[in-house]
């Protein structure tokens, strides 16, 4: 094993109790989550509070409808990526125990599943409301990557989702499995922090770029702007980095060794990679039309 650092000793629980026999943990993962949707509505209700960025100096809702719908989003969330981890990456797995699908402390959420629950609580929050709902996406989508910067740094302490093995001098040597299954290799085995590449891609960058156009360059007065450089830019971030996390061991085989969810004609794509490709065509293709439209208003 060539030079490489060694995993921090951070513990995923903060800290534990034994309350009458039952033990209650507060976890890093568990207040990334709680952190980042905070903060993400702090800002959101800032962009709120400041008619001057949004279409016609309206914004898309009051203060209060805002409160609402952070719940509806808290729930997109959590039942938006429980299922599509159960349909996505282990449908043969549910099927036969359907009772673990309500096992969400056992780990296993999906971010494309998650968004897509989301986008669901968006629009019938916002048909129900009568709000813009594309004004209100792109609120949403300008305070996600704060989420996402938070949650894959929670992923990293949690010792899971890492990369493939590498001979980087920054390669980490996570601990337990993650150190010993990687073939060909003596000793222990580094592999590409795959977690903290995506916080700064999903979460730093994403975010800054998105905050920057939408307070400085008045992105927000065009309708969707933000929602498709947000949906490209994940897609993008991801696509790039599933080439050296490691895939799911599920999809892993003998035979298919890099754990490709597609493979046809020479080409093949992880199922990140697969979940990816419409979120960035999809991104790119709103972000277009949002721009052909204030062209056209202008």
């Amino acid at each position: 094993m060539l030079a490489s650092l060694p995993f921090p000793e951070i513990a995923p629980e903060i800290f534990s109790i034994d309350l009458f026999g039952f033990e209650l943990a507060l976890r890093w993962y568990a207040l990334a989550y709680v952190v980042g949707i905070v903060i993400g509505w702090r800002v959101a209700l800032r962009a709120l509070d400041r008619p001057t960025l949004w279409p016609a100096d309206t914004p898309p809702m009051e203060r209060e409808r805002f409160d609402d719908l952070a719940t509806w989003i808290i729930l997109g969330i959590i039942l938006g990526g429980r299922l599509g981890y159960v349909l996505f990456y282990q449908p043969a797995y549910f099927v036969q125990n359907p009772a673990e699908i309500l096992m969400v402390w056992r780990g296993g959420m999906s971010f494309h599943g998650g968004l897509l629950g989301v986008v669901a609580a968006c629009v019938v929050h916002s048909g129900r409301n009568r709000h813009p709902w594309l004004s209100v996406a792109d609120l949403l989508c300008m305070v996600a990557p704060i989420g996402l910067l938070l949650g894959r740094v929670a992923n990293f302490i949690n010792n899971e989702l890492w990369g493939r093995p590498t001979d980087l001098p920054w390669g980490v040597v996570f601990p337990g499995p993650a150190a010993q299954d990687c073939a060909g290799v003596t000793g222990l085995c580094a592999r590409h922090p795959s977690q903290l590449y995506e916080a700064a891609l999903e979460g730093l960058v994403l975010g800054a770029v998105l905050l920057w156009l939408a307070w400085r360059r008045g992105a927000l007065r065009r309708k969707g702007l933000i929602t498709g450089l947000f949906f490209a830019g994940y897609g993008l971030s991801r696509f790039a980095v599933e080439f050296v996390r490691q895939p799911d061991p599920q999809f892993v085989t003998p035979g298919n060794p890099l754990g490709l969810a597609f493979h046809a004609g020479g080409v093949g794509l992880t199922m990140g990679q697969l979940l990816s490709v419409p979120m960035i065509l999809f991104g790119l293709a709103v972000a277009w039309h949002a721009s052909r439209a204030a062209r056209r208003h202008a």
